[in-house]
């Protein structure tokens, strides 16, 4: 049964409006349900951590909020409205993943499409403040050293500080993150993930972040989002990264252990495999959707 824990429930204030409102959702492909009677309010300034194995709908819940993707029933909200259209209240970090070293695009035009790539631009008159605009970002995520050379020959830690650049350009009152820190190794892990955090504690930007990993984001998460064999639970860390919870929600027996801080998952994956014999095909259809979203 898909449950939101009770005592985690998150409480937006009565006359506020929640970052991300999503009720009664569900998703589904054919005969198979990703997910479905998904609930949740997202806060503005929170941290959510949307986890669960490959082709359990992480990445399609992203489409969705970014209107890419309909519900099969339900609603979703964010930042105000429905999903789609130029939402400048939208940031968007994509996959990390290698750029063409022929590519010719600088650093400072990537950043500067998160302003105004989906529009003619600030016209002449406006340059001016672009530009301004365009090095704040830049100088937020210290990437002023290299902002100025093709992104094609930047190493992926520097790339992937663009990105954030660009899906913060626009002053986003929600952040959508969808595994931005595979490949990277733990240095660019932590520094991408810090920039994340400073930015939604400064302007209280709600933040929604899939990874396969929580671990290098343990400590900047509020609640967790766990999506697995097409149900769901939703809590803070310890209640639902524990023995209990995973086990119920995998139907077989998942050992979790808490070590140095740390939170490491035994015998999630070869459950799905015995639960779900196709699941390599859908593992594929959600990158290739990632893929055409960036």
């Amino acid at each position: 049964m898909a449950t939101v824990l009770p005592e985690s429930r998150s409480a937006v204030p009565p006359g506020s409006r929640a970052a991300v409102r999503v009720r009664g959702a569900s998703l589904a492909f054919g005969s198979r349900t990703l997910w479905s009677g998904l609930e949740l309010d997202v806060e503005p300034g929170e941290f959510l951590a949307i986890l669960g194995p490959n082709g359990s709908g992480k990445s399609s819940l992203l489409r969705v909020l970014l209107g890419l993707e309909g519900l099969s029933a339900g609603s979703v909200e964010i930042a105000g409205d429905r999903p789609g259209g130029a939402n400048r209240h939208i940031g968007y970090i994509p996959q990390q993943r290698a750029l063409d070293e022929g590519l010719t695009l600088r650093g400072i035009d990537l950043v500067g499409l998160g302003l105004d790539g989906h529009r003619w631009g600030f016209g002449f008159a406006g340059m001016g403040e672009r530009r301004r605009r365009v090095a704040e970002a830049v100088e937020s995520v210290g990437a002023q050293g290299y902002a100025r050379k093709p992104v094609g020959l930047l190493s992926g830690g520097e790339q992937q500080r663009l990105r954030v650049a660009q899906a913060l350009i626009g002053d986003p009152e929600v952040l959508l993150c969808d595994e931005p820190l595979l490949s990277l190794d733990l240095a660019h892990q932590r520094a991408v993930s810090d920039l994340i955090d400073a930015r939604r504690r400064r302007a209280d930007t709600a933040v929604l972040f899939v990874t396969h990993e929580i671990n290098p984001i343990l400590s900047y998460v509020d609640r967790v989002l766990y999506l697995v064999n097409g149900q769901f639970r939703i809590g803070k860390p310890d209640e639902v990264m524990n023995s209990e919870t995973l086990s119920e929600l995998y139907g077989t027996r998942i050992e979790v252990l808490k070590v140095g801080g740390q939170i490491h998952v035994a015998g999630a994956q070869s459950a799905l495999c015995e639960s779900e014999p196709h699941h390599h095909e859908h593992d594929l259809r959600e990158h290739d959707a990632a893929e055409r979203v960036s």
